[in-house]
């Protein structure tokens, strides 16, 4: 099975506390924070990861080369920001498989990637974690089926299920859209859930997004302790 990762960008807000690298290179004990997205892929059962890599991604290769951990590496090259969105449209060029796996490359979410479903007419399976008294992510609404039936944008919310980042989609998702090179894959499933017929599932397993400062220590800690 194959998946794209994506690996591109620069951690604006982890600048701080991390050079001047790709977000996914940001060091956690000794190793870049990709080094555990790839072992966790691995542990799943994926043997070609698809990197979508922009910014300074020869930092990612010279680290990485052409496999890691048994896994097959491909790069898929933005030569100027595409979006979310476009960077799926031309890493799934790459994609040889009629289903592929789509992977935040700065989040870690400890699921087992087979219980991701595409049932029916479904184009993407999404993965959920349950969140307390947060403000910093929007909401995905469900119904006892699993179909997604609302997006709600960044609020306070004393309880709700977020977008864990991580997607299980046909390989021909985009195809039916009419689609510029640059592009939000976030809003593109908002404005075409229903169309889409986009399935989710909730997950309790540890969750964290290194996106800021506070959970990137907070990952570290946890690599040392629950994660070791």
């Amino acid at each position: 099975m194959e998946a794209i990762v994506l690996a591109g960008g620069l951690g604006t807000r982890l600048q701080s506390v991390v050079s001047d690298v790709p977000k996914p290179m940001a060091p956690v004990e000794g190793k870049p924070f990709l080094a555990y997205i790839l072992s966790y892929l691995k542990k799943n059962g994926i043997t070609k990861v698809i990197l979508s890599v922009g910014y300074k991604y020869e930092i990612i290769e010279n680290y990485f080369g052409n496999q890691y951990n048994e896994i097959e590496l491909v790069y898929s090259v933005e030569d100027e920001p595409l979006g979310t969105g476009g960077a799926i449209k031309k890493a799934l060029g790459r994609v040889s498989s009629n289903e592929v796996y789509i992977i935040n490359g700065d989040t870690f979410f400890d699921i087992d990637l087979k219980a991701l479903e595409l049932n029916g007419k479904s184009q993407i399976s999404m993965a959920l974690k349950t969140m307390y008294n947060f403000d910093r992510y929007g909401c995905v609404e469900h119904d006892t089926q699993g179909n997604v039936t609302n997006f709600k944008e960044k609020s306070f919310f004393e309880k709700g299920d977020i977008n864990g980042g991580i997607y299980l989609v046909k390989r021909d998702v985009l195809s039916n859209f009419p689609l510029k090179d640059k592009f939000s894959f976030e809003s593109f499933m908002e404005e075409n859930f229903q169309k889409l017929k986009i399935t989710a599932e909730v997950f309790e397993d540890y969750f964290i997004d290194i996106g800021i400062p506070q959970d990137y220590e907070k990952f570290q800690k946890d690599v040392k302790g629950t994660l070791a």
